[in-house]
């Protein structure tokens, strides 16, 4: 733990000790111990760690840890937005340029026309599951960006 508190616990840092987890031929479950203390004490990886999670199961001693990383994480994130734009019925098009000005800005706008340009038809005379709708999209694409600001 103490390790822990002096190094600043960042993606770099995670994908290290995945690194050294695959030189032990996936057996040293010490290592997924450190990584799992390590990413709960950090509050930029928490919203990350299924994925980072997801990404230790698959490694193998076959695995380029950086590179496959970086291969896992961008398949991921499209099926990631495929899922959430089908579900939410978005325009495709608009939701994915909003998406990328928002990770290129560091920051999601939820304020203002962004969000209703995306959204599909609902009737405005509905107002009310017009705004439960624009909050259900929002929360999603709020989790959806929080889970991959700073690893892409």
């Amino acid at each position: 733990m103490e390790l822990i508190r002096q190094i600043e616990v960042n993606i770099d840092y995670i994908l290290m000790l995945v690194a050294k987890y695959k030189d032990s031929n996936c057996k040293d479950k010490d290592i997924l111990t450190t990584i799992d203390k390590a990413i709960n004490s950090s509050l930029e990886l928490r919203s990350k760690k299924d994925l980072i999670e997801r990404f230790i199961e698959q490694v193998n001693i076959s695995t380029e840890v950086d590179k496959d990383w970086k291969v896992f994480l961008n398949e991921n994130k499209e099926n990631d937005i495929d899922k959430l734009i089908k579900e939410e019925n978005l325009k495709e098009e608009e939701a994915r340029r909003f998406i990328e000005n928002s990770f290129r800005d560091g920051l999601m706008k939820t304020t203002g026309t962004d969000i209703d340009r995306i959204m599909p038809p609902v009737s405005r005379f509905a107002s009310n599951s017009r705004t439960i709708k624009k909050q259900t999209i929002i929360d999603k694409l709020l989790a959806f960006f929080e889970k991959y600001f700073g690893l892409v």
